[in-house]
């Protein structure tokens, strides 16, 4: 791949780097700041690296954890880096309840989370500002990762209505450190990360993250990748009362795309329950000759803070960010079927033609956001409140390519032309030469203006209401260009929306490591207006868009729950049971014409636990179950009353450790998914054909030895069983088959 040489010589800086920290002398003892790999605590540090407990870095939420009347879970750093998590796929694995769906058509081979049956790709945030563009998102630059589950409007704006997802980014501290980390496992994984923080005189710190990996998909050897990344921070002013810092961030990754394995309806021999085609699950439809993926990030943010006094601070954040996502794939559901011409039976052998998708995606976002914190007392009332305008322009580019085989491999008659591969047993190898020419673009521009406020009022020592109210100003304007590029017709279009929403929430607390609670929240989806673009809109439909200007979705959801913090905030625990309506759904009534008459719901019930059970037990986990349905609105054989897409009826997650002795930790983790049917866009899944992916189970198993006060050991095995599983599928095209087992061996040292 053309950045392979890139990733290695970035291993090679990390590794040399490593070498000239470890022989600096650095001021820190050993413990100053908490080991990410330490099995026994998931705790996060102050500025000052004070141990403390976790809660969420957005000021947008006004009382702590255990009083916010509404699902939250934060995954810390240290279980990213317990289980060998590499991306935000595998980080939020151990969170019940959010699945991922497959790339299809118009949406690019991109991070695109569900969160309680509702479709959340655009509700992906870093420190608080939303991350537009299309991408696959690292971790080594991670603090932690929170997931608000319902509608939460009030805090992020525009939105699906399932939650939505917070990147905190590492950030500089006034004690000097340093971490490597120097992984080798199977499947040609190598992965070298640093880590340094450096103080740089009583009140400024520098912090620096460098990262490069490479390795193969396990199980799916042709499926490669190799990638690098830079994280970093500067900041001044720490621990007074003005302080600035600046962060820049960047991501260069090339792979080979996987559009996985095809369904039945290549053959219309159903060969398995579940509609997914009875091919060997290590099958490659793409062609190495051809197909490629690049993904590259940029971000530049300026995070300036002022506090007036203990009670009142003011914060301004402006960040502009770029990202290609940049890709030829082969989908082996496209190219035709047997009815069509697109596969025939030849001698005994099924014969396909490979399908495409490509797609340049270049997007450009830059944001500002302006909030007051503070606390004030009236009445007997203590109020802690946030308040704020946040401003934000995002330019977005899209086109498809134009791919021309000159020469390959020969389709035998009845088939015609070339790339055609057997389909039970596909040559990634085969030959392939001809054109990739970019076609005509399509480009979008989206302002967003909004208005919040949010107040947390206590009553006495019992009692918090929680309220907030959002206004959103949201307008797109774009062009689509179709013809041909000799012979270009471009389209104008836009539209307007504004957009009111809410959050009541009730808290009771029996004592103050706990409470009770029940909240009522809302949201509202604006359409897209341009056909194939995920990114400027977060609507579910396209088509008559163009012409007919749709009204936003909206999301309510009731909810109650119980949280409870034990052993001295050691171990929380939650609970939680809650109703998701979404009306004035957009849903296809006709080929191409899409109105507002649907509905859909999902009712389910969550429970979380985090922290230590005792000093050496560690356990971070949860379940979720869900009943969803579509409640009105069919077309195309999806019917009233069939589940929402990507929505599992049960999912259970558990990671844990236990320090068997000082040095040696032990654990591992189990994650259960019951079946999914596919879909891509929060609508029913299944249809006509009621495709879907089979329950599994998978188990890790985790191991760490402490070398000695500064070097420790790790080995991961990854889905320890090989079980072999479907992760996903999009019910229409093709299914994406599971990681297989991996070892991974990685030497963690700090100074």
């Amino acid at each position: 791949m053309t950045s392979r040489a890139e990733a290695l010589r970035a291993l090679l800086f990390a590794s040399s780097a490593a070498g000239m920290l470890i022989a600096a002398p650095v001021s820190a003892e050993p413990g100053a700041e908490p080991d990410p790999q330490d099995a026994t605590t998931l705790e996060t540090v102050t500025v000052n690296g004070q141990p403390a407990r976790r809660e969420p870095l957005s000021p947008e939420f006004t009382a702590p954890l255990v009083d916010t009347p509404r699902s939250i879970t934060i995954i810390p750093q240290q279980i990213i880096e317990q289980t060998a998590a590499t991306s935000l796929q595998d980080v939020l694995r151990t969170s019940p309840g959010i699945t991922f769906g497959a790339g299809e058509g118009g949406q690019p081979l991109a991070d695109r989370p569900f969160i309680r049956g509702q479709a959340s790709g655009n509700n992906v945030f870093v420190d608080g500002i939303r991350d537009t563009g299309g991408q696959q998102r690292e971790v080594f630059n991670l603090e932690q990762v929170e997931v608000i589950k319902g509608p939460d409007a009030i805090y992020s704006g525009r939105g699906s209505g399932g939650g939505s997802i917070n990147l905190g980014s590492k950030a500089p501290r006034l004690t000097d450190f340093t971490r490597l980390g120097l992984g080798l496992g199977t499947d040609g994984y190598v992965r070298g990360a640093v880590d340094q923080n450096i103080s740089l005189g009583e009140t400024a710190a520098l912090r620096i993250n460098l990262m490069g990996a490479q390795g193969d998909a396990p199980g799916r050897e042709t499926v490669d990748y190799d990638k690098w990344g830079l994280g970093l921070s500067l900041a001044a002013g720490l621990g007074t009362r003005s302080s600035a810092t600046f962060s820049y961030y960047h991501l260069t990754s090339d792979q080979m795309p996987d559009y996985g394995i095809p369904l039945f309806t290549k053959t219309n021999v159903r060969t398995t329950d579940s509609g997914v085609l009875d091919v060997p699950y290590d099958s490659f439809y793409g062609l190495k000759a051809r197909d490629y993926l690049t993904n590259v990030v940029d971000t530049v943010t300026f995070d300036a803070r002022h506090a007036f006094s203990d009670t009142l601070s003011l914060r301004n954040v402006t960040r502009w960010s770029e990202t290609l996502n940049d890709y030829v794939v082969t989908n082996p559901g496209d190219g035709g079927n047997i009815t069509n011409g697109g596969v025939a039976l030849i001698g005994g052998t099924y014969w396909m033609k490979r399908g495409l998708k490509s797609r340049w995606n270049p997007t450009q976002t830059i944001a500002n956001v302006t909030d007051l914190t503070g606390e004030l007392s009236t009445g007997g009332l203590r109020h802690s409140f946030n308040t704020g305008i946040e401003l934000s322009r995002e330019d977005n580019s899209n086109a498809s390519y134009a791919v021309t085989t000159t020469s390959g491999s020969a389709c035998p008659a009845p088939l015609t032309g070339f790339d055609c591969t057997p389909l039970y047993a596909p040559n990634p190898d085969d030959p392939w030469s001809g054109s990739i020419v970019r076609g005509l673009i399509s480009d979008s521009t989206t302002d967003t203006v909004g208005l919040y406020a949010i107040d947390s009022i206590s009553i006495g020592e019992r009692f918090v209401i929680n309220l907030g109210v959002r206004y959103d100003d949201y307008s797109v304007e774009g062009t689509t260009a179709t013809g041909t590029v000799a012979a270009p017709i471009y389209t104008p279009s836009d539209g307007q929306w504004s957009f009111v929403n809410y959050q009541l929430g009730l808290v009771y607390k029996p004592t103050e490591a706990s409470s009770l609670y029940a909240s009522w929240a809302t949201s509202a989806t604006p359409p897209t207006i341009s056909a194939g673009d995920q990114n400027t809109g977060v609507g579910t439909g396209t088509g008559n868009l163009l012409t007919t200007l749709l009204e936003p979705e909206e999301t309510e959801s009731f909810e109650v729950g119980a949280k409870v913090n034990l052993f001295d905030d050691r171990l929380a625990l939650s609970g939680a049971a809650f109703l998701l309506r979404r009306e004035n759904a957009q849903i296809q009534t006709a080929p191409g014409v899409f109105e507002q008459a649907g509905a859909a719901e999902v009712r389910g019930i969550e429970l979380g636990v985090s922290g230590n059970v005792t000093r050496q037990w560690q356990v971070f986990g949860g379940y979720t179950w869900m009943d969803s349905e579509l409640v009105s609105g069919a077309f195309n054989n999806v019917n009233v009353g069939d589940p929402l897409a990507n929505t599992p009826e049960h999912a259970f997650s558990l990671f844990t450790t236990y320090r068997v002795i000082p040095s040696v930790s032990l654990g591992g983790g189990v994650y259960y998914v019951s079946d999914s049917f596919g879909g891509n866009q929060g609508g029913a899944g299944g249809g006509a054909n009621r495709i879907y992916a089979p329950a599994y189970t998978r188990v890790d198993l985790f191991a760490s030895w402490v070398v000695t006060e500064r070097a420790t050991l790790q080995l991961n095995v990854q889905n320890a069983t090989d079980e072999e599983y479907i992760i996903r599928t999009n019910g229409v095209h093709h299914a994406d088959v599971g990681p297989a087992r991996q070892a991974i061996l990685t030497l963690n040292l700090r100074y």
